[in-house]
């Protein structure tokens, strides 16, 4: 009896396990069909956004500040996770990957080319892991995630556009998941500054970027356009990390409900094996003490 009680209890902690994991996995649901119109929303306007400066910039070589490329002294890393976890590797993944930066630009500094690295969090899963292993955290804005709007975004993107323009940064790379559907987050690690020509654009546009008319000239055109191509970019990819994150975890906990499921039909399983052995034990004592009278 004492291994019937010892089920039933698991099977209690099973249980309630599992109406948990499909409450959070409804949740997350909720949370990620509006994550997701938001990004479908926002990357066409940010592709045809950047398509434009690229059209404008073919062929003439006209430079910003944006663009300019320098001697490698200071890289600054934005890394992006998510403020919660239980959401499987999601958050694992890009401390990897951020931390394999890390390691990859240590390992080419050199007296001549030192690389000095400076470090941008956003969400509590990075800040605080790197929070304590890293001694260059200039930066964690946490806050960001908890109800993303383009203003708050714009805000932190300027602030690290003007440090790069002040020559404190050569280099910015942002570290996030790319989502592309909700089971499958593409690591990515970009070079968000300088800003990198793209060749194929430039190459498909040639002819019809001739054929434009351009008024005021494309030099007040470009300057005015890459800082809200650079704003736009920073919160595809903010946008990009959330739905990713949602999605990571509406497949965790719908993960851990079908295994809850699982342990439960093994469970229920046990106990009627052992119920069995129990009332059938029973039975084998009752007819043989109505044996033992009858003898």
């Amino acid at each position: 009896m004492a291994n019937l009680k010892e089920v039933r209890t698991r099977i209690a902690s099973v249980s309630s396990t599992q109406q948990i994991t499909s409450a959070m996995k409804m949740v997350s649901a909720a949370k990620f069909r509006r994550a997701q119109n938001a990004i479908v929303g926002m990357r066409p306007y940010a592709n045809q956004l950047g398509q434009i400066a690229a059209d404008i910039d073919t062929g003439d070589g006209i430079q910003t500040p944006y663009h300019e490329v320098r001697k490698l002294e200071n890289v600054l890393l934005v890394v992006v996770t998510s403020n919660k976890g239980l959401c499987g590797a999601f958050n694992s993944n890009v401390i990897k990957q951020a931390q394999a930066r890390i390691d990859h630009y240590r390992s080419i500094a050199t007296s001549e080319q030192p690389a000095r690295l400076a470090m941008i969090t956003i969400g509590k899963r990075c800040s605080d892991f790197f929070g304590k292993r890293f001694d260059n955290v200039v930066g964690s804005y946490d806050e960001l995630l908890d109800g993303v709007s383009f203003d708050a975004v714009a805000t932190l993107s300027d602030n690290i556009m003007q440090q790069f323009c002040d020559k404190k940064y050569d280099r910015v790379e942002l570290v996030y998941n790319q989502f592309k559907n909700s089971l499958v987050q593409i690591l990515s690690t970009e070079q968000f500054l300088p800003i990198q020509p793209d060749a194929a654009v430039k190459k498909g546009n040639q002819a019809m970027a001739n054929d434009y008319i351009y008024e005021p000239s494309k030099e007040e055109i470009l300057r005015e356009m890459i800082p809200l191509t650079l704003r736009s970019h920073f919160y595809r990819v903010i946008l990009d990390s959330l739905a990713s994150e949602h999605g990571a975890r509406m497949n965790a906990m719908q993960k851990a409900t079908d295994n809850a499921t699982e342990l439960l039909k093994e469970l229920r399983l046990s106990y009627n094996k052992a119920r069995q052995a129990a009332i059938t034990n029973e039975i084998i004592e009752i007819v043989s003490g109505s044996e033992a009278l009858k003898g």
